[in-house]
C-alpha cells in the first residue's frame, strides 16, 4: 500500500502484518506523538462503509475507558479505498511480556493486570458488546496499564445465535464454542480470560490443542468430563454427534501448585464448563482475590474526598472519619498518605472521564477531501434487539509453523499484530 498518502504521519517501522491488515508505528507531524496505524488490506467503497465497520463502531461506543484501546482518527483514501485506523501506541502485548520469562511474575502484578482486564470486559459487556477473541496478543500493556484491543470480531450481546462458529483462537475457545453450532454468549469471554489468567501465572498456555478434538481432550484432561446433562444440552445444537468417555481431570492446582487459594477459586469460576455457572466480569471484580485492590480504591476515594474538602476551604459536612486525613492534607502531609494508597487509583466515577466520546477526526489524505468530525456517526444506541453492523466473515491462515489451528477455520483481524517472527497458533 502507499504509506506516502498519510501526509500527516511519518512512518517509523512496521509492527506486524496479518491476512487482513498491516500495522505500523507512525509519528504525527502535528503533535509529534507516536501512534499505531492499522491499515485494512480489503478496499472500502465509501466513508460511510468505513464508519459502519463493526470494529470502528465498537471502539467509538466503548471509548473513553482506561482499559480500552483509544481510537484517535480514521484515514480514508477515497481513490484507493484504503482505510487506516490510527490508535494509541502501547509498549507490548501480554504474550510479548511473558515470552521467554524464567521467573513467575509477582502475584501483586498478576492481580493488577487481571483486575484491569476484568474491568475492560465489564465495560464491554455492560455496553452490550462481547469481544469473542480475548487472548494474550490482544491485551496490551504500557507502564503497568492494561488495555484490551482488536474489536474486529466483537458482537452485540443482543444478537441471536447461532453466531459464527469458529471465532476465537482455539486455545482460548470455550467448550460451548467447540461443541455447538454457534450457540454461545458473552460468557465465552470469561473462559478466555481464565485461560489468559493461567498463562500469566504459569507462563505457559493452559489448553494448547492442535485441533478441535485435541482441544477438548486437553480440557477434559484438566477439568474432567462434564455432567451428561450438560453434554446433552450441547448436543441439541450440534449437527455432528460426539461422545466423551467419563474422565476425572487432574485439576488446575496440580499444574500451578504454588498458586494461592483465592487465585484458584477465581480460576475455577472463570473456567466453569457450563457457561451458565461461569462467573461474569462484574462478579469477578468482587471476588476475594481482588479484595486488596478494592480496599485500596476505597482508601483513595476517601483521601481524594478529604483533600477536595480541604482545598475547597470548608470541611462542611465531612464525617469524623475523614478529619485525620483532612488535617494531614492541611498540614502538607498529603504525599505521606498517598504513598500508602494501593494502585491503581479509583476510576469508577464517571465524572473522572468526559461525558461524551472524544472527537474522532476523519482524515482523507491529499488530494482527497478532508471529512469533518461531524461526518462520523454517533455511537450506536443500545437496545435489547440492537446489533453491531454485519460484516462478512473472513478466513485467515494459521500463524504457526507447527499448526496451532486447522487451516480451514476462520481467522480474525488482529488490532495489534504479534511480532513479525511470531509462530503461535491460528484460529
Amino acid at each position: 500500500m502507499e504509506w506516502t498518502q498519510m501526509n500527516n504521519y511519518k512512518i517509523i517501522k512496521k509492527i506486524g502484518e496479518g491476512t487482513f491488515s498491516e500495522v505500523v508505528k507512525a509519528q504525527s507531524l502535528k503533535d509529534g506523538k507516536y501512534y499505531a496505524c492499522k491499515t485494512m488490506k480489503q478496499p472500502i467503497s465509501s466513508l460511510e462503509q468505513a464508519n459502519n465497520l463493526r470494529e470502528v463502531q465498537a471502539m467509538k461506543r466503548l471509548n473513553p475507558h482506561p482499559n480500552i484501546i483509544q481510537l484517535h482518527e480514521l484515514i480514508f483514501d477515497k481513490e484507493s479505498g484504503t482505510l487506516s485506523l490510527v490508535c494509541e501506541l502501547m509498549e507490548m502485548n501480554v504474550y510479548e511480556f511473558i515470552r521467554g520469562r524464567q521467573q513467575p511474575l509477582p502475584d501483586s502484578k498478576i492481580k493488577h493486570y487481571m483486575y484491569q482486564l476484568c474491568k475492560s470486559l465489564d465495560h464491554m459487556h455492560s455496553n452490550g458488546i462481547f469481544h469473542r477473541d480475548v487472548k494474550p496478543e490482544n491485551i496490551l500493556i504500557k507502564q503497568d496499564v492494561l488495555k484490551l484491543g482488536d474489536f474486529g470480531s466483537c458482537r452485540s450481546l443482543y444478537s441471536k445465535p447461532p453466531h459464527t462458529e469458529y471465532i476465537s483462537t482455539r486455545w482460548y475457545r470455550a467448550p460451548e464454542c467447540l461443541l455447538t453450532d454457534g450457540y454461545y454468549s458473552h460468557k465465552m469471554d470469561m473462559w478466555s480470560v481464565g485461560c489468559v489468567f493461567f498463562e500469566i501465572i504459569s507462563l505457559s498456555p493452559l489448553f494448547p490443542g492442535t485441533n478441535e478434538l485435541d482441544q477438548m481432550t486437553k480440557i477434559h484432561d484438566v477439568l474432567g468430563t462434564p455432567d451428561s446433562s450438560l453434554l446433552q444440552k450441547f448436543k441439541q445444537s450440534r449437527g455432528m454427534r460426539f461422545d466423551f468417555p467419563p474422565r476425572k481431570g487432574s485439576g488446575i492446582s496440580q499444574l500451578i501448585p504454588n498458586c494461592t487459594a483465592p487465585s484458584l477459586s477465581l480460576l475455577y469460576q472463570m473456567l466453569a464448563y457450563d457457561p451458565e455457572e461461569r462467573i461474569g466480569a462484574r462478579a469477578a471484580l468482587q471476588h476475594a482475590y481482588f479484595r486488596e485492590i478494592r480496599q485500596g480504591e476505597r482508601r483513595a476515594d476517601s483521601l481524594r474526598r478529604a483533600i477536595g474538602i480541604m482545598e475547597g476551604g470548608d470541611r462542611g459536612g465531612a464525617p469524623p472519619s475523614v478529619d485525620p486525613l483532612w488535617r494531614a492534607a492541611r498540614q502538607g502531609m498529603r504525599q505521606h498518605n498517598i504513598k500508602h494508597v494501593a494502585q491503581p487509583l479509583v476510576r469508577r466515577h464517571g465524572s473522572h472521564y468526559p461525558a461524551e466520546l472524544p472527537k474522532l477526526h476523519v482524515t482523507v489524505p491529499a488530494p482527497l477531501i478532508t471529512h469533518p468530525v461531524n461526518t462520523v456517526p454517533a455511537p450506536l444506541t443500545i437496545t435489547n434487539h440492537g446489533s453491531l453492523p454485519a460484516i462478512t466473515s473472513k478466513k485467515c491462515h494459521s500463524r504457526l509453523a507447527k499448526p496451532r489451528e486447522e487451516p480451514q477455520h476462520a481467522a480474525l483481524r488482529n488490532y495489534y499484530m504479534p511480532p513479525l517472527d511470531r509462530k503461535r497458533g491460528g484460529y
